[in-house]
């Protein structure tokens, strides 16, 4: 369980988020969704213990979140976590040494699904094939939370179809939480639970997914789009 209590950041004079308060519950997977600026990646990085709140705490699985939480949590970025020097396979045996939840059987099975060659250099990858190797490294870790900020930037529409779809068989339902923001809402809305809106720093609305469809007949994309 992850668990957001008054959670303030500022920088400076701008506060990224305000007042947050919000419970992610294990065995789901949310979608944060917002327009630029919202929070959605400052709450993504405190989450993951690279930044800290102004104000308030955070909480995972009844533990303060510090920068030790990486034993516990997977985070996929939205810049950066590549070493271009490396092979596809160096970056995977890399990843095994730093994470002793790293699953080398998951990562040679995921390896085949993204279709990535492993003897070449993450610099000579496409962005797309950057994404998709991102996602093997994360998904290959038997964290309880995993935090994806961003994880289809670069992909094309046919190839992130396939991997949404797939994304679900990579995942232990029983023991992990996941949390993605994504501007690709309507690729991301099979496979999500819950779907909250972040703007300006606020939590701006909230919903449950099957419910929406249901009961009042709307896809996220139709939700989101009523909220602004």
């Amino acid at each position: 369980m992850i668990e957001l209590r008054n959670v303030t950041k500022e920088y400076g004079k701008r506060k990224a988020l305000h007042d947050i308060n919000l419970r992610f519950e294990t065995g789901k997977i949310y979608g944060i969704l917002g327009p630029n600026g919202s929070g959605k990646s400052t709450m993504m990085k405190m989450a993951a213990g690279l930044v800290f709140p102004s104000k308030g705490e955070i909480m995972i699985n009844g533990r303060l979140v510090d920068r030790h939480i990486a034993r516990d949590v997977a985070y996929l970025s939205s810049e950066g976590m590549l070493y271009p020097s490396l092979t596809v396979e160096q970056m995977i045996q890399f990843f095994a040494s730093q994470y002793e939840d790293f699953s080398m059987n998951k990562a040679e099975e995921l390896l085949e699904f993204m279709s990535l060659e492993r003897h070449q250099k993450t610099a000579k990858l496409s962005k797309g094939q950057q994404g998709r190797l991102k996602l093997l490294l994360v998904l290959s870790r038997e964290a309880p939370v995993l935090l994806l900020d961003e994880p289809f930037l670069g992909l094309d529409p046919m190839v992130r179809d396939t991997i949404v779809k797939g994304l679900v068989s990579f995942i232990d339902f029983g023991k992990q939480t996941v949390i993605i923001t994504t501007h690709e809402i309507t690729e991301i809305e099979p496979v999500l639970e819950e779907a909250i809106i972040l703007d300006e720093g606020r939590v701006h609305a909230r919903c449950h997914v099957e419910a929406l469809r249901e009961e009042e007949g709307l896809s996220v994309l139709q939700w989101l789009k009523s909220n602004y």
